[in-house]
């Protein structure tokens, strides 16, 4: 099997690892890649977002599968281009990828689905934003205010505030650019994220994951994309991801279908687990980035043969999932600044060890490896438990250098000390 993936981060980077492994797998091509990337597959600069282009890269390298990592050229439809010249894609139609492009569109599905999730209002006039923050946050009882951009915003446009002149100036600011508002009810509990594969109907989840979205310890600074995530969740019981999947993901999968545009890829839950239950946060498209990294580190089952069951119609005869033992826990490093404008174009030490996965990374005329972007590495650490996982994982970022460069030092702290309950 001919493999084409398409991204360029850490994402990227652990789908290529574990299609490698995969024995069905011959050929590995990543479209644009980084420079970790281009040590396992042979890497085509194109324009992602342009759907002709990354037509004309399948078809030229004869590709027998496509894998679309990252959300916006799943937005614009690339997915549906890619099948209409008959190349099996994993990554759903543009119209069942509004589950993640438009917030309003997820909460209106979840809706008719009958799914647990946060109340919410669109506000989309600034002469109505005064009246809809008196209608929650503080105001409303909830400890902060939840602020989120209606469209796509790389896991930075929410602010999650108790301070309402914060979440007005985050919500004024969306609306003067042209972006609707969506705010919504606060949602209390340990979050997880829920990777499934959907083929239609067919559902078939991952391990739960759970990643960490503050810049710094303890949860504290703005949002990013991502700085860490591990799994599995030795705190979360088996029958609440059995309830996830029934009451929400099958559900949601099921209510594409009815609405005629069924899902076929990765549909990502983002969820709060409440004293109610679970409750979704979010839904995304595609695998999140920071949690596939760990997630992919555990999975055994041939990878290649798992998405392209799931792009052609036979995930429902594809088998139970075969998962190692032990754990995976994720760290971040992040350049100086970020997420703010980040400080690139520095030489990174210590980047090819085992265990790194590159993300914003490029390699100079003179070979060494420099920053390109704001989260740099992933390095991922696996043990037999979290906190064998988590010594695994710092021993190698210590190792790491990076001028001004970052990470969180307690990815999976809490787990591992057995702090959450739900």
């Amino acid at each position: 099997m001919r493999v084409l993936v398409i991204g360029s981060g850490a994402r990227e980077h652990a789908l290529l690892l574990a299609l490698r492994d995969d024995p069905e797998v011959d050929a590995l091509f990543v479209a644009p890649g980084n420079a970790g990337t281009a040590l396992i597959a042979e890497q085509h600069p194109v324009d992602i977002t342009s759907a002709e282009e990354v037509v004309e890269l399948a078809q030229r390298v004869r590709s027998d599968l496509v894998v679309i990592g990252p959300e916006i050229p799943l937005v614009l439809g690339v997915a549906d281009a890619l099948r209409d010249a008959g190349v099996a894609c994993f990554g759903p139609s543009e119209d069942a990828a509004r589950i993640e492009g438009s917030k309003a569109f997820a909460k209106e599905v979840m809706a008719a689905a009958g799914v647990r999730t946060a109340a919410s209002e669109i506000v989309d006039n600034p002469a109505h934003l005064d009246a809809a923050l008196a209608r929650f946050g503080v105001a409303a009882g909830d400890p902060a205010w939840v602020v989120k951009d209606d469209r796509l915003a790389a896991g930075k446009g929410v602010v999650v505030t108790p301070d309402r002149e914060v979440a007005r100036a985050h919500a004024a600011g969306l609306l003067e650019a042209g972006h609707p508002v969506v705010l919504e009810s606060y949602l209390d509990g340990p979050e997880v994220s829920l990777f499934s594969l959907v083929d239609g109907r067919t559902v078939v989840p991952m391990l739960a994951a759970q990643d960490f979205k503050r810049v710094g310890d303890g949860d504290t600074g703005p949002n990013t994309g991502g700085m860490g995530a591990y799994a599995p969740l030795p705190w979360l019981p088996a029958e609440t991801c059995q309830q996830i999947v029934g009451e929400i993901v099958e559900p949601v999968a099921a209510e594409l279908v009815r609405r005629g545009s069924p899902f076929c890829g990765l549909l990502y839950a983002g969820l709060a687990i409440t004293a109610a239950g679970p409750a979704v946060v979010e839904f995304n498209c595609r695998f999140g980035d920071p949690e596939t990294q760990s997630v992919l580190a555990l999975l055994e089952s041939p990878l290649g043969q798992l998405l392209y069951a799931t792009a052609t119609g036979g995930l429902a005869s594809f088998g139970d999932l075969r998962w190692r033992d032990g754990a995976a826990v994720t760290v971040v490093l992040a350049a100086e600044n970020y997420p703010g404008r980040p400080r690139l174009g520095d030489v990174v030490v210590g980047a090819e060890a085992d265990g790194v996965l590159h993300a914003g990374t490029a390699r100079r005329d003179d070979g060494a490896i420099v920053s390109s972007g704001g989260r740099v590495l992933s390095v991922v650490g696996t043990g037999p438990d979290l906190s064998g996982a988590r010594s695994v994982a710092y021993r190698i970022i210590d190792s790491i250098k990076l001028p001004g460069g970052h990470f969180r030092s307690d990815i999976a702290l809490l787990a591992a000390e057995d702090k959450i309950h739900v």
